[in-house]
């Protein structure tokens, strides 16, 4: 509890600080986290405002609304909102009473508005900072007894690991989810944690256990939705096992393959343009990337030019930084008509 509050009441300062936890220590954050959900309490109530399970729904209600918000606005936007959104559930945490399944709910709820605000400073670059929120995250879930919003988070925070910091430890984060939700996560969980695991391996340069959590993400896939998927879930869909598929090819250095999965992506009716126009656009950026190592400049351009449009009304640094450096490769061949174009249009 003195973490959650410690956050919520401005113990964090927003300055991007490039600053990822050590193996070590985020072994000990995980180990902390297991130990938590096999010691299980009840939530603690002391306060005198009764907070009913009605009430938590509303809260669910918005946090549904902020990850959404969060999908078309991007990071730079949703920061605040995101710590207030938390600061207003701890508060609640701290001050009200309820019964035990409202507390667990409650609890659950102050761990998912945690994993929104880290994945909203990793997003635009305050890595200190989203490492302390997904923390909050572990230990919220586990005063929950919710391994499933623990392992939710970890399944973000090897993102994170995966981009600035070891791959070897996402693949930690990403079998501590698994082994913690074995018997309790839907096949559609389980598919989003088995295609974590494969873009982690494919950063770790595994080609064999990326190839294999593939497989088994889309196969866990296909068994279906189903009435008790958690609803943060909405996003993990055919198309994004595609585009996870695409960018861990592109980063094992299958430049076909990868243009092959991105297509099967748009084919499975990926939905970014409408729904994912931040996250859309980083895949067309790697897609572009797969084009531009075949030589294909003309398609790179155009693929390229989507992206930008995607990004249109997004502010997420990750994004631009990707699209960034996509122009820095572009950029060794500025002596195209076509290229040369692209790039003063976008400078």
């Amino acid at each position: 509890m003195e973490l959650l509050t410690d956050l919520a009441v401005g113990g964090l300062v927003d300055r991007r600080e490039y600053l990822i936890m050590t193996s070590a220590a985020l072994g000990v954050s995980i180990s902390g986290w297991q130990d938590a959900l096999a010691s299980l309490t009840s939530p603690v109530s002391t306060g005198r405002r009764l907070i009913t399970a009605p009430m938590v729904g509303h809260l669910e209600t918005r946090l549904d609304r902020l990850r959404h918000l969060d999908d078309a606005l991007g990071s730079a936007q949703l920061r605040e909102l995101g710590k207030a959104e938390f600061a207003f559930i701890v508060g609640l945490v701290k001050d009200a009473r309820f019964d035990e399944p409202t507390g667990r709910r409650l609890y659950a709820a102050a761990a998912e508005a945690a994993r929104c605000c880290a994945w909203v400073h990793f997003d635009d670059g305050f890595h200190a900072q989203a490492e302390r929120f997904f923390d909050a995250a572990l230990r919220a879930s586990a005063t929950a007894g919710d391994p499933l919003s623990g392992a939710y988070a970890l399944s973000f925070r090897a993102i994170q690991h995966y981009t600035a910091g070891d791959p070897r430890d996402a693949v930690a984060l990403i079998e501590a989810a698994q082994v913690q939700t074995k018997n309790r996560a839907t096949p559609r969980f389980r598919a989003m944690l088995a295609a974590r695991a494969a873009r982690s391996y494919s950063k770790a340069g595994d080609r064999r256990a990326c190839a294999h959590a593939l497989h088994r993400a889309r196969d866990l896939l296909a068994a279906g939705p189903r009435d008790d998927d958690p609803p943060y879930l909405y996003w993990v869909d055919l198309g994004e096992i595609e585009m996870i598929a695409g960018s861990s090819a592109l980063q094992l250095g299958d430049s076909r393959e990868a243009i092959r999965r991105f297509d099967a992506a748009i084919d499975a009716d990926y939905a970014g343009d409408d729904q994912y126009p931040r996250t859309h656009a980083i895949y067309l950026a790697r897609a572009a990337d797969a084009y531009l190592a075949l030589r294909d400049l003309d398609q790179a351009v155009m693929v390229a030019q989507h992206a930008v449009r995607c990004l249109g009304g997004v502010e997420s640094a990750r994004s631009s930084a990707t699209l960034d450096d996509l122009r820095d490769k572009l950029a060794e061949h500025r002596h195209v008509p076509i290229v040369r174009d692209f790039l003063d249009f976008t400078t």
